[in-house]
């Protein structure tokens, strides 16, 4: 039998493709079979969001575990976070399918260890991968069962646990959902709290019909930043169509950066956990490092990407970490990423006291940002050396190289310089104290980026 390449859909965190054209069920099957093998466990569970294709990828991923013996615990429509919420009270390995945010012909698999452990390139999918190159694995002598198990209720109650929203002022909150799972989790979440919601796209809805579930792209918080300024709300949340990741919006209808809401976050963590650490990766702000250290918290700075997060905060036992993409991981939901829970915070945050949201947020925004400015280039190797050797040359420029580029000034402005992983783009991200001099920085370096030889 021919060996087939995964390599188009087996990415470095996770499993995403177009369906049927590079993922279909007998892939998912096979990838289940895989799985199986390589957890070599009692039982795995499953969950899905609500793209047409994930109910049958989820169940021929389930028939390949359930032939190599193993039992399967189906969890039904899910968030990301409420499989990993599954996977950590059950203590069983998961598989989310879901593409997230991207377009509705995607899907995919988001695979972890029990407890919420990740697997990535670097820790087993690389292997699973090769498995399911392989094709069909022989049938155990005995095959798996599989029962269905409802994580809803106990999932919105160990969050609800976690950060008491009971005592805090009445706030009125827009929430959209993108018709995304967040729609799923919110209702049985945020119900019976002193919280006022006006729900924007709710309904369940793969197709994405309003607008792609992606909020960290500007047009997509266009009609929530409307609704917030319209109904006078005290804020605005956004989720993106897994529900793993949390925009939020404050009571102008201006964006709070994640960076922000990570130093936030850090904050009241630190209250409950004081001297602990608070992991976050070097393209969130320097705001972020400097209000860890001045609230008695130890910053430790990581790459970009979960597995990185989650690897140091088990390395360190940090107790929260935080991404520029509004990824949000906390010790104690397994070190996992929870949209969900960073936005419980945000509310409990603003509902404790009387001050809006722009207000409170100020105290953690020092600099300003570029945001991340993708460059198509033809060769993104050449380009990164042509900025670093420019730069190399200013005696005041520090230089490292853990995740890309990163150049820092004494002034406290600094760029990163990422290659992309799968396209050929370069990733700038910049931030200085003044707007000024982020955006001559930020030109500079563009300017290298697109014409190299120059």
């Amino acid at each position: 039998m021919k060996t087939r390449d995964l390599s188009r859909i087996v990415k470095a965190y996770d499993i995403r493709g177009v369906v049927p054209d590079d993922f279909d069920e007998q892939i998912a099957r096979d990838l289940g079979a895989a799985f199986a093998h390589h957890v070599a466990g009692p039982a795995v569970v499953t969950a899905h969001d609500m793209r047409e294709s994930s109910v049958p990828l989820s169940r021929a991923f389930a028939e390949g575990v359930l032939s190599q013996g193993v039992d399967v615990v189906e969890a039904g429509l899910a968030s990301t976070d409420m499989l990993y919420f599954a996977s950590g009270s059950l203590d069983l390995p998961g598989a989310m399918f879901t593409a997230s945010h991207n377009p509705v012909q995607y899907n995919g698999i988001k695979l972890c260890r029990g407890g919420a452990a990740p697997i990535g390139a670097d820790t087993g999918l690389l292997e699973i991968r090769r498995q399911a190159e392989a094709g069909p694995r022989q049938p155990a002598p005995r095959l798996g069962r599989a029962h269905t198990q409802d994580m809803l209720a106990q999932y919105a109650a160990f969050l609800r646990n976690l950060v008491d929203l009971r005592g805090i002022r009445g706030l009125n909150v827009v929430i959209d959902a993108g018709n995304g799972m967040a729609g799923h989790t919110v209702p049985a979440v945020l119900a019976d709290l002193p919280l006022t919601i006006v729900p924007l796209y709710f309904e369940l809805d793969g197709s994405f019909p309003n607008h792609e579930a992606n909020p960290l792209d500007p047009a997509n918080l266009v009609d929530l930043q409307a609704k917030v300024r319209e109904t006078g709300a005290h804020l605005g949340l956004a989720f993106d169509g897994d529900a793993d990741r949390c925009f939020v919006i404050d009571e102008r209808g201006e964006p709070v950066s994640p960076s922000a809401v990570t130093a936030l976050v850090a904050v009241r963590e630190l209250a409950k956990h004081p001297g602990e650490v608070i992991i976050h990766n070097l393209i969130t702000s320097r705001a972020v490092p400097e209000i860890v250290a001045e609230h008695g918290g130890r910053p430790v700075r990581t790459r970009v990407g979960h597995s990185y997060i989650k690897a140091e905060m088990a390395r360190t036992n940090a107790v929260f970490g935080g991404e520029h993409s509004a990824h949000y991981y906390f010790r104690d939901f397994w070190r996992a990423d929870t949209g969900m829970l960073a936005a419980m915070h945000v509310l409990a945050a603003v509902g404790e006291q009387d001050r809006p949201l722009s207000e409170l947020a100020r105290a953690y925004e020092r600099y300003s940002g570029s945001g991340e400015i993708n460059s198509t280039v033809d060769d993104p190797v050449a380009s990164a050396a042509a900025v670093e050797k420019i730069f190399a040359d200013r005696p005041e420029a520090d230089i490292d190289r853990l995740d890309g580029l990163t150049v820092s000034f004494p002034d406290h402005s600094w760029f990163n310089l990422r290659a992309s992983n799968t396209e050929p783009l370069l990733r700038l991200n910049v931030e200085g104290r003044e707007r000024a001099r982020m955006e001559h920085l930020r030109d500079e370096v563009l300017e290298v980026v697109r014409d190299p030889i120059v």
